[in-house]
């Protein structure tokens, strides 16, 4: 079983002429028609309200495709945050998610009147002293323990630096009432990357008996509920992804049995992904440099673990196709790798691929969210550009890549790089 690039030899032949492999490449098609069924399957929900997550792939011009379809975004620093300005966003179509947070960047999140959401109880203080408690506020969950989806462990949010416990919560809607917050949200994540239509109605449960919970013990006015990200997507071909319809439903059937039976229907639900929006509709494209013929058959490329750093850094599985033999036989056995001083710059330990050549073009597949935005520039590489392939299938340059002139470029006040470009 095999996944289908929506990038060809050919067209990536003919876009290597102007831009050099290594690039990431998006599908706006693809994009489209993704955040399109996502608002159908939450259409139930007056108040639904998407909030992208920039974090995960940080390009304009990819935010501004999904601003098109009403998404908001999240933002969890001042760079992001700044973003977000410079696109149009304010008020309401942001979302602050942050931990350990610096008073200026609540500051600049106040001054754009975001949705702040507090991940701490030291925190209501720590804003009402910076800049002043808002009118709307959300403070973030954490219920400890491990989290379960039937039998199964999905994740341990008892280890997880992020939100309050219960008691927390419900102090913390009482000092901020006290303090004039007159709107109040509630905001969880608990597991990351979950293949399973079950995740989203599990935690919608937990979100939602905790908000008719606190409406009781506090008074306060719960006006949204944001369910955060963690939906994942199918990295492994033989693997069954997401039904976003079923999940949909699955949090419809939660919402009416317990807040609309607690008179509660009119609250409205938010999510916030990132990997689901954007993660299959983007390339980490490749070309064969070298081969190595050691103790085990190396595939050297030209692009490494700065460009994509999930294989490296979690062991992550992404799938490779080799242009212009999907059909062949992959009958050889190889790790590809990149040309980081780390032994751990693999895109694939043990892959079997078709026959490899030198000047064959590899896709990546699933680079399109935390791919580019997790580079770094370690061993003094470059990052790469970012490419969109519009839906009348040009191509346009999103992101130009970097330079030396851009690696050197925080050494201004020295001339000893002054000529590099």
């Amino acid at each position: 079983m095999s996944k289908k690039p929506f990038v060809t030899l050919e067209q990536v032949k003919e876009i290597a002429k102007t831009y050099p492999t290594p690039f990431h490449i998006y599908d706006e098609k693809g994009i489209r028609e993704n955040v399109k069924k996502l608002k159908e399957a939450f259409s139930w929900n007056k108040g639904f309200k998407e909030y992208f997550a920039i974090k995960a792939t940080p390009n304009p011009f990819i935010i501004n495709i999904l601003k098109e379809y009403g998404c908001g975004v999240d933002c969890s620093s001042m760079t992001e945050l700044m973003m977000a300005e410079a696109l149009g966003f304010d008020g309401d179509d942001i979302m602050f998610s942050s931990n350990a947070t610096p008073a200026c960047e609540y500051e600049y999140a106040r001054k754009l009147g975001a949705r702040i959401n507090l991940d701490d109880i030291t925190h209501v203080d720590f804003l009402d002293e910076t800049c002043g408690i808002p009118e709307t506020i959300c403070c973030r969950f954490n219920p400890g323990g491990y989290f379960q989806i039937a039998n199964s462990i999905m994740d341990n949010p008892g280890d997880a630096k992020y939100g309050m416990t219960k008691e927390q919560i419900i102090e913390a809607f009482k000092m901020l009432k006290a303090k004039g917050a007159k709107k109040f949200g509630i905001h969880a994540f608990l597991a990351s990357n979950t293949v399973t239509n079950d995740y989203y109605p599990t935690l919608a449960k937990i979100l939602f008996e905790l908000a008719v919970e606190l409406k009781e013990k506090t008074g306060c006015d719960i006006r949204f509920i944001n369910l955060s990200g963690g939906i994942g997507i199918p990295y492994k071909p033989d693997q069954e992804g997401n039904d976003i319809m079923a999940i949909g439903e699955g949090v419809r059937k939660v919402y009416e049995e317990v807040l609309t039976a607690n008179g509660m229907g009119d609250v409205a639900i938010f999510t916030e992904l990132g990997r689901f929006m954007l993660a299959p509709y983007g390339h980490l494209v490749t070309k064969v440099l070298h081969f190595k013929h050691t103790y085990k058959e190396y595939v050297g490329c030209d692009a490494c673990a700065a460009n994509l750093m999930r294989p490296a850094m979690y062991g992550a599985y992404h799938h490779i196709t080799v242009l212009g033999k999907e059909d062949e036989p992959c009958d050889h056995k190889y790790d590809v790798t990149g040309s980081l001083c780390e032994n751990n710059d693999k895109f694939a330990i043990d892959r079997m691929l078709p026959e490899i050549e030198i000047g064959d073009y590899l896709v990546i597949h699933d680079a399109g969210a935390h791919g580019f935005s997790m580079g770094y520039n370690y061993n003094g590489k470059l990052r790469s550009a970012e490419l969109l392939l519009k839906e009348d299938q040009s191509v346009q340059m999103i992101r130009r890549a970097e330079t030396p002139a851009d690696y050197f470029a925080t050494f201004d006040f020295t001339d000893y790089f002054k000529n590099y470009k």
